[in-house]
């Protein structure tokens, strides 16, 4: 993770781009390129969405990889380590959705009781 937000850091600071990257922004572009992401699967069924053209996966890769450096870019501007807010994250959840109680359910924690 070190090395992808190095590269990234570098890559901003080549094009002089940081004068752009305010949260706010960095949000919005991460929004876009998250709609860009969810674009592909927008008229799939189930079964075509787990059944993906090599094309089609590759051009979803792409957006994938856009998704995550405008993350890399957010976590690095607020201050946040992305690996140990998803660890904490993941914590929490399995709290909020006990194994037993959760499973085969796509119910809402606050629905469990």
């Amino acid at each position: 993770m070190k090395k992808l937000e190095e590269a990234v850091r570098q890559f901003r600071e080549e094009r002089d781009w940081e004068q752009f990257h305010s949260p706010k922004n960095l949000v919005m572009a991460l929004m876009v390129e998250c709609a860009e992401l969810a674009e592909h699967f927008q008229w799939l069924t189930q079964s075509q969405s787990r059944n993906l053209s090599p094309e089609k996966k590759e051009m979803i890769k792409e957006e994938i990889g856009d998704v995550l450096i405008y993350l890399v870019n957010l976590s690095e501007k607020l201050g946040i380590d992305p690996l140990e807010a998803a660890w904490e994250k993941l914590g929490k959840n399995s709290k909020k959705y006990p194994a037993d109680q959760a499973r085969g359910k796509s119910w809402k924690y606050h629905e469990y009781e």
